[in-house]
């Protein structure tokens, strides 16, 4: 019997310390969810609140992101060598938006964990973007890329050689 068939099966994802190196920045792709995949991101308010959130927690930096209906996507660098885990980080933020989330009804708002990966190259890091950014056009959101509102970049997070 393979050894992958004797694995166990994850019921929450893995989350490591990043790394970083003297020749490339700690670049983190993060998966967030809402609970039950809910569908409450998509909004002006959302957003607007989500990046307020985002800047005070203020231990990782945003870089580019995505706001989907039920889940955010995004890339994040740590701001200094102290700065925690992401899954703390995230833990934050979302508490902080819960906090402030207009519409009590709608809590609990997102899934217990994170799904995070380092990126290790600059050919993933923008392969990993280009998928990001059209998934609104996957979902049939928008017919364009450019036209989803809910995206932007809030620190260049530039992959350096």
């Amino acid at each position: 019997m393979p050894e992958e068939e004797n694995m166990p099966i994850r019921k929450y994802p893995a989350n490591q310390a990043w790394r970083s190196s003297l020749n490339h920045p700690a670049i983190v792709f993060v998966t967030v969810c809402t609970k039950g995949r809910r569908l409450l991101l998509a909004t002006e308010a959302a957003h607007e609140l989500l990046v307020s959130c985002w800047k005070e927690a203020d231990l990782w930096r945003v870089g580019r992101y995505v706001i989907l209906p039920d889940h955010i996507h995004m890339f994040v660098s740590p701001s200094g060598r102290d700065s925690p885990i992401v899954k703390a980080w995230v833990k934050y933020w979302k508490s902080q938006v819960s906090r402030r989330w207009p519409n009590a009804e709608q809590k609990p708002i997102w899934q217990r964990d994170v799904w995070d990966r380092q990126l290790r190259t600059s050919d993933s890091y923008q392969r990993k973007w280009n998928y990001v950014r059209s998934n609104p056009v996957r979902h049939e959101l928008v017919e364009r890329e450019c036209d989803w509102p809910f995206q932007g970049e809030l620190n260049k997070l530039d992959w350096y050689q």
